[in-house]
């Protein structure tokens, strides 16, 4: 059977490591949706490529482009937010969601409410709204499938266990660029040399965060949204072989790992054939070559976005969405030069203090336009803070 497909995110990593894999089997598939961002190029040729119904650029500006590209093939174009949120809801079997940062909350819960399988590579969806995107699914009877490499493992050891049985869950971290850096360099650490993961191939903002450790800050409140875990269960370990992506720990003492090489097509797999298992083109391990590997506690000191995510978890409200909107804001300040790289937590720290002041809201109603209100205040907040930093 034909299923309907959707790729929110198609021109970054993730959404061409899922056209990769669907391209594999063409005739198993039916694109309904494609959308990008300024990569018009790409998101048009994909679009004719496997005969999307529709093609969305988020930025108005390239709408001209996305037509000229598109003339002849019969595919709509279209562009802006109303337009992603559209293309979500257009019936589905299932949809990627592969939006950047919280740019993806909208869409992703159209397609939830439309009872698709949403494959949930954008994490900030569960960080900004958790609660309110489980309560989404569970109206339309829709059903969320982690890809994150660290949650689908998690996925994958827990089948068919109870989780009453799990005592704890380890999310493994690379430790990102600066993984064997003494902490006094960090300070002086540069955007290029941010931007350069030893393990992963990834766009430039998420190899930032996990040289900041802000994206596995990130991975451990999304587990506790995903697998309905108290925080003080979710454990993160230093992995620089990135080869165990996560383990579970059940309460009879036995661990359960996911090992497996860092290639994002073996999560996407997952997902795109669950509840099956299919052949992957990925590498096989061969661990007798590989010999051994590492782990090591992280130094909460040196990264301290794995602290502020604990202090919003236990805080709890619509924290998540500050955190995630000053993280966003502050990693934008790195990239354009405005502060170090070390101030991005300082920056988030500061903006999750300054939001206490405004209780009514931080812990208010979870709601799209609380979500949206915390966000945009926390934005302008982290905005006030990098000014106040750099005089």
């Amino acid at each position: 059977m034909t299923r309907r497909i959707t790729i929110l995110g198609a021109t970054g990593s993730v959404g061409q490591s899922t056209i990769d894999l669907i391209a594999r089997a063409r005739d198993s598939y039916q694109v309904v949706a494609l959308t990008g961002r300024r990569n018009v190029e790409r998101l048009a040729r994909d679009a004719v490529a496997l005969s999307a119904e529709i093609a969305v650029t988020a930025h108005e500006e390239c709408l001209e482009e996305l037509r000229a590209r598109l003339a002849g093939s019969g595919i709509e174009a279209a562009a802006g937010e109303a337009a992603l949120i559209e293309a979500a809801a257009r019936p589905s079997d299932w949809v990627m969601s592969a939006i950047i940062g919280a740019a993806g909350l909208r869409p992703g819960l159209a397609a939830l409410e439309q009872g698709a399988v949403l494959a949930l590579a954008n994490k900030e969806t569960l960080v900004c709204a958790g609660a309110l995107v489980r309560r989404v699914a569970a109206r339309a009877g829709a059903r969320i499938l982690p890809v994150d490499s660290e949650h689908s493992a998690v996925f994958q050891a827990l089948a068919g266990a109870d989780m009453d049985a799990v005592d704890r869950i380890i999310l493994t971290a690379s430790g990102g660029a600066f993984r064997d850096w003494p902490a006094e360099r960090l300070e002086h650490a540069t955007l290029a040399e941010a931007s350069c993961h030893p393990n992963w191939n990834m766009g430039q903002r998420i190899t930032i965060d996990s040289a900041s450790m802000f994206n596995k800050a990130m991975e451990v409140i999304e587990a506790q949204h995903l697998f309905d875990i108290a925080p003080e269960r979710i454990e993160v370990l230093i992995h620089p072989e990135s080869l165990v992506h996560a383990l579970v720990g059940f309460r009879d003492g036995a661990l359960m790992a996911h090992v497996g090489v860092p290639d994002m097509r073996h999560a996407i797999g997952y997902a795109l054939h669950w509840p099956e298992r299919r052949a992957l083109p990925v590498e096989r391990l061969d661990l007798a070559r590989i010999g051994q590997m590492s782990f090591a506690a992280p130094d909460e000191g040196r990264w301290p976005a794995l602290r502020l995510a604990r202090e919003v978890m236990a805080a709890g409200g619509l924290r998540g969405a500050a955190f995630n909107a000053a993280k966003e804001r502050a990693l934008d300040g790195f990239i354009a030069g405005r502060i170090g790289f070390c101030d991005m937590a300082r920056v988030v720290e500061t903006v999750l203090a300054r939001m206490e002041g405004d209780a009514a809201l931080i812990d208010g109603e979870m709601t799209l336009d609380n979500v949206m209100a915390t966000d945009h205040l926390a934005r302008r907040r982290a905005d006030e803070a990098m000014t106040q930093r750099t005089g």
